[in-house]
């Protein structure tokens, strides 16, 4: 079926649903509502059997819907309206929510259903709950609705209609940062944690600190920290902690309001935005990893469980920047002095690794040179692991990963993803060449000329569809919160497997064999010449479309890449 996506941006869920879409055979093509954007034109130039908008802030107009059936995935349950639906879910501590896939009209949000889905909301952050179970019953409802359209058979119920029973659901305000406001002299820890974890990635809670007006970015419960309520206590990798009336939270980062203006600010390791600001204040190091023990926030963990190590980190938004690279490093260097015959790399839920920093970039004094150190200290990260010969090394990806941060993955001996994972093994739309030892990995898993295709064409991919290209080795089935646990099982059975040393052996010969023919070095000489080239030559986009991205600059329309009408042919492993 030909298929036309509209959305505001080309977020996750959009990414998810054309790879799904795509990878069930239809031909996908997506339209960005930008304010240059005539819809109707675009439709019409289109010519869609069905159009579906995964994430739309404004209304189609009606032209568009009157003519076409549109599709709107709204990110709640039956009943639900409103802009801020799954700010509500985590405020109000719901167990469940859902997602809704309603047909376009004249009233926002009130349109026939076509399909909706339930999901379980846990413990964790807005962005985190919108990637995963958010996104999981969006694909799950949007799938039945598109089937449905293609059978040409069913009918959409009106919501009016159903009972209440079946709406569980209700109209709802928008959430404004009144309603997210911390009183630090009254909430408890939980309270303070619930309320960040609802504007984690956007649009933050504003919040008085040290002097200034700052948005607060994620939140992280502390039973063993203490002080004055809202004054900071500590640091940590570069987050900050404030004591509450019963406890503490980290907040990993920080952002300045925009004046009038001014470009659009944006995010920031909390004790890189404060800078001079910050007080003397202890670096606490994180405690051992046990599971039992009070709740407090890190970044990277190790744990053992027999003859398998698990590396675990988890950086805001995916982006890991100089010094996340060089903890990370040693994080693994750790692991790989321990008697283990396993060693997996990631396993937590969400993202995996996106690569470089680009806030951190875009912040620094010369954005060209921190990139350079950012790239470099990746490269130092995807060399050890792709030498690492004494044990399996597996990357186990609950999340998505993109750019430098998939390569990471694919120097792993094995590629283990939930199913519900995108992965975008590109560089280019950043204008960048591209690192991480990529010209050896990637050709290495897909064959060049598959290779080259993914880097050219810049498109998400399904876990599926990377099984199928040599990229992902096991895809695991499972509802995000079981993926630790699944992983877990998973490599302690890979390491009591009877060929497992053989396996071992074979990966040393192997890599001393293809070091022979062309050395490590020789990637990464070739590799950082053109992205050198990138970074400092004066001519290059590389600067401009990084400000663009960091500072969230609207897109003028819709990249070529994405709107094309041809060049939706699977790519085939060689």
């Amino acid at each position: 079926m030909r298929i036309l996506l509209i959305a505001g941006a080309f977020n996750s869920l959009t990414q998810r649903l054309y790879a799904e879409l795509t990878d069930r055979g239809n031909h996908v093509i997506v339209e960005l509502a930008t304010p240059r954007t005539p819809l109707p034109e675009a439709v019409r130039r289109h010519s869609p059997e069905l159009i579906v908008a995964p994430m739309l802030k404004t209304a189609i107009p009606r032209e568009v819907w009157s003519a076409y059936t549109c599709l709107i995935v709204h990110p709640g349950p039956v009943g639900d309206r409103g802009p801020s639906s799954v700010d509500w879910a985590v405020h109000l501590a719901e167990d469940q929510w859902g997602v809704t896939v309603l047909q376009a009209n004249d009233e926002m949000d009130a349109g026939d259903v076509w399909a909706s889905a339930l999901c379980p909301v846990p413990d964790v952050g807005k962005s985190d709950l919108y990637r995963n179970e958010i996104a999981d019953a969006a694909v799950e409802a949007a799938l039945l609705a598109v089937a449905r359209f293609a059978s040409g058979s069913h009918r959409p119920q009106p919501q009016n209609s159903l009972p209440d029973a079946r709406k569980p659901g209700r109209p709802r305000p928008p959430f404004r940062q009144d309603l997210r406001r911390i009183d630090w002299q009254s909430d408890p820890t939980d309270t303070v944690v619930r309320k960040l974890r609802a504007a984690d990635s956007q649009p933050g809670v504003r919040d008085e600190l040290l002097g200034g007006t700052w948005f607060l970015h994620g939140g992280h419960p502390d039973d063993t920290l203490t002080g004055r309520p809202g004054e900071p206590v500590a640091t940590r990798h570069g987050a900050i902690c404030r004591a509450t009336v019963d406890g503490a939270v980290w907040i990993p980062e920080l952002r300045p309001p925009r004046r009038p203006g001014e470009p659009r600010t944006f995010k920031l390791p909390a004790t890189l935005a404060l800078g001079d600001r910050l007080p003397p204040l202890p670096e606490i190091p994180a405690p051992p990893a046990r599971g039992d023990g009070p709740r407090t926030w890190t970044d990277i963990r190790y744990r053992e469980d027999g003859p398998v190590g698990f590396l675990r980190f988890s950086f805001p938004g995916g982006a890991m920047s100089t010094d996340h690279c060089r903890r990370l490093l040693a994080g693994y260097r750790h692991a790989c002095s321990r008697p283990t015959s396993v060693l997996v790399l990631g396993g937590a839920r969400d993202f995996f690794s996106n690569g470089i920093h680009l806030n951190v970039i875009e912040a620094a004094a010369d954005p060209a040179d921190e990139s350079w150190a950012n790239i470099n200290a990746m490269d130092d990260l995807v060399h050890a692991v792709l030498t690492t010969t004494d044990r399996l090394v597996i990357a186990a990806l609950g999340g998505n990963a993109a750019a430098g941060g998939a390569m990471l993955a694919f120097a792993t001996d094995e590629v283990w993803c939930r199913s519900a994972v995108v992965l975008n093994p590109h560089y280019r739309l950043m204008g960048l060449y591209g690192s991480e030892y990529w010209t050896y990995s990637l050709p290495g898993r897909a064959g060049p000329e598959a290779a080259a295709q993914l880097i050219e064409r810049a498109l998400p991919l399904t876990a599926a569809a990377g099984q199928r290209l040599g990229l992902v080795d096991r895809i695991i089935d499972c509802a995000p919160e079981e993926f630790a646990a699944q992983t877990a099982r998973l490599a302690l059975r890979s390491a009591s497997a009877p060929a497992l040393q053989s396996r071992i052996a074979a990966k040393k010969a192997h890599r001393e064999r293809a070091e022979a023919e062309k050395p490590l070095a020789a990637y990464r000489e070739h590799e950082l010449a053109r992205m050198h080239e990138n970074f400092f030559g004066p001519d290059q986009p590389y600067h401009a479309l990084r400000r663009a991205f960091v500072r969230k600059e609207p897109p003028t329309g819709t990249p070529p890449h994405l709107s094309r009408q041809t060049g939706t042919t699977p790519i085939v492993s060689g």
